[in-house]
């Protein structure tokens, strides 16, 4: 029997997913990170009977250039999940692409899922609910600030009061954290999608140009910058999109300075969230802070300057993790597979 209890035990791979606006990361005990792809369901509809097209990179490449019986849709707004359906079956499609054709064989794994700190006690049953009816024996939850800060290899099991900052997609996650717990959260609704937003209005607004949100995301990680460059201009590059004047597609060029003017709002209101944090914060922990800085996770921390910015506004070193996108996910498996870190999932 123990041969058998054994096989069932190393079929069940036990997973951690980073469920993200944007992008999700599945992290299987053991193996380290798998699965790494865009948070995007594509659904056809045929005949008013509505079925999947394609989960992930596939269909994050027909956002925007769906015919009409085809929609691209997210389904995580903010960090949680805005359409239950289509969570579950994007959920289904990864725990399947990952554990290949032996679901049906082996016990169903287990999970944990990270969730925003910000996020309601209803939020948090509908991310369990979707994991579980996707096929999960059990759902442990864990706070986003906790997985990227463990990720980040930050001491959260001392007595040292440490700050991170989570820039992700839908939600920017500001956390204050000591002895496995956060001693100060506050979630920031503004994130990577935001700033694709801004870049998207101020073409609008300033050149009567209307561009999608993958060609905004696009400049962004090519030519974002959290401040105004040196020389007042820094790059130079151009960008297609529809005049909104005549209707025609039209090419104009702009710089990373016009980028930083479109970015001051979501960054700044990322540096309040900060600033609150700071405020909110016991003195013996903020004189840790002074010592351990603030550490930068997430896609938003990528931005060039963020960390200089940020400097400059606390007055705090700020530094940022070593692999930012995957802070979460790493950090949500490590506190699966490590019995130092089990105190910190929680069951909603």
């Amino acid at each position: 029997m123990g041969f058998f209890s054994n096989l069932f035990k190393f079929g069940s791979q036990n997973m951690a997913i980073d469920l993200g606006t944007a992008n999700t990361l599945v992290y299987v005990q053991d193996q380290g990170i798998v699965l790494n792809e865009p948070s995007v369901v594509a659904i056809e509809t045929l005949n008013g009977i509505k079925r999947v097209k394609a989960v992930g990179d596939d269909a994050k490449l027909m956002m925007g250039k769906t015919p009409d019986s085809i929609e691209a849709i997210r389904p995580l707004r903010d960090g949680v999940i805005a359409d239950i359906e289509i969570a579950e079956e994007m959920i289904k499609h990864f725990i399947r692409k990952v554990n290949g054709k032996r679901t049906s064989l082996f016990s169903p794994p287990e999970i944990v899922i990270c969730v925003p700190s910000g996020s309601t006690s209803v939020e948090r049953r509908a991310i369990r609910d979707a994991a579980s009816n996707a096929g999960a024996s059990q759902v442990h939850l864990i706070l986003e600030p906790m997985a990227a800060a463990i990720g980040a290899d930050m001491p959260v099991t001392e007595p040292v009061g440490s700050m991170v900052v989570d820039i992700g997609g839908g939600t920017t996650e500001v956390a204050v954290l000591s002895l496995r717990g956060l001693a100060y959260t506050t979630s920031v609704r503004t994130g990577g999608d935001k700033m694709d937003e801004a870049i998207v209005s101020y073409v609008r607004r300033h050149h009567n140009l209307l561009i999608g949100d993958a060609t905004a995301e696009r400049i962004k990680k090519d030519f974002g910058v959290a401040m105004i460059p040196e020389d007042g201009v820094g790059e130079t590059f151009t960008l297609k999109g529809r005049d909104l004047v005549n209707g025609v597609p039209k090419e104009i060029t702009i710089n990373q300075a016009n980028i930083a003017e479109a970015l001051s709002e979501p960054i700044g209101a990322i540096v309040e969230g900060v600033r609150i944090a700071l405020e909110n914060t016991a003195p013996e922990l903020a004189a840790d802070i002074v010592d351990q800085g603030i550490v930068l996770t997430g896609g938003g921390a990528l931005i060039r300057g963020l960390d200089v910015h940020l400097r400059e506004e606390t007055g705090l070193p700020v530094s940022i993790a070593e692999d930012p996108l995957s802070c979460v996910a790493i950090g949500t498996g490590r506190a699966m597979e490590d019995p130092v870190y089990r105190g910190v999932l929680m069951n909603a």
